[in-house]
């Protein structure tokens, strides 16, 4: 205490200079406007330049625990993927790569993706809304497809908003093949599960077998060949004997439906726009039936 005392009393003339210098710079900086906005930039300038250094300081020596959590972190991510590569592969190969073979399938075509945000599985008359419109791009007529296979046909536009007639109603009539066969019907649903529907009009001389794959015939006016619509369960004969009528369970899951992607092809447009033409020339026009 005797040392403090006796250091105080050598250097007072200097600690009451600092302190004076102190109260100065203090009255200088509150009270004058121009010379505490100097102060301020010149503080945050200091201070911004002080926690630069200091991070990268913290950085530097932080180096070393970050490369170990990136090497666990890679370690992890080797140990997910190698983890899923068995599990994909265990998969069947139908339900591993039809997801794929959609979209490689529709590659050349312009896709406008949507989301399902009206859907209706209980009725003869089924309807379908999604949230993209004439501002998007859509227009009447249009095919509708998921990663999984066929949805439906564009019915009604407004600007933002479509109604889809899809698969699951029975103004729907849709030209399918059965896959690698050449031989073709219409499909058509009379109510009932969301998951099953028919193909009609098969010839009795076509050879197939339960489980071959049933495509759209690419005869269409909206739909190119080959997208996937189902696999036959189940054959018997028409009502009139004539053909057969085979059950077909749908690739696409309508109760979980929720992503879609409305194909816009010129090529189709031009085919419906002559189609349309020739048939009002005809007086043959029903646009109120999806058949396409």
């Amino acid at each position: 205490m005797r040392n403090l005392i006796a250091f105080l009393a050598k250097y007072n003339h200097w600690i009451v200079f600092v302190l004076f210098e102190v109260v100065s710079f203090v009255l200088l900086f509150q009270y004058n406007s121009y010379q505490g906005s100097v102060w301020f930039s010149s503080a945050n300038a200091v201070t911004g330049k002080v926690m630069e250094w200091s991070s990268g300081v913290e950085s530097f020596f932080s180096l070393s625990r970050v490369n170990e959590e990136l090497t666990y972190r890679n370690a992890y991510l080797e140990h997910q993927v190698a983890t899923l590569t068995k599990k994909l592969e265990k998969v069947p190969l139908d339900s591993a790569s039809i997801y794929r073979d959609q979209l490689r399938l529709l590659t050349e075509y312009k896709l406008i993706p949507a989301k399902v945000v009206g859907n209706e599985l209980n009725k003869l008359n089924n309807l379908m809304t999604i949230d993209r419109g004439s501002v998007d791009g859509v227009k009447p007529d249009m095919g509708v497809v998921c990663g999984s296979g066929i949805v439906g046909i564009v019915y009604l536009v407004s600007a933002h908003y479509s109604v889809v007639i899809p698969v699951l109603n029975s103004r729907s009539n849709i030209s399918c093949a059965i896959q690698g066969r050449n031989y073709f019907g219409y499909l058509c649903w009379e109510g009932g599960s969301s998951s099953y529907v028919f193909l009609d009009d098969v010839p009795l001389h076509a050879q197939f077998e339960i489980k071959d794959k049933v495509v759209t015939s690419g005869y269409s006016s909206v739909f190119p060949l080959g997208v996937l619509v189902g696999t036959i369960v189940q054959k018997k004969n028409s009502r009139d004997g004539l053909s057969y009528r085979l059950m077909v369970r749908l690739s696409t899951d309508f109760g979980r439906l929720r992503d879609v992607c409305v194909i816009d092809d010129a090529l189709m447009r031009e085919r419906i726009e002559i189609m349309r033409a020739a048939q009002d020339s005809l007086g043959l026009s029903d646009k109120k039936k999806a058949s396409q």
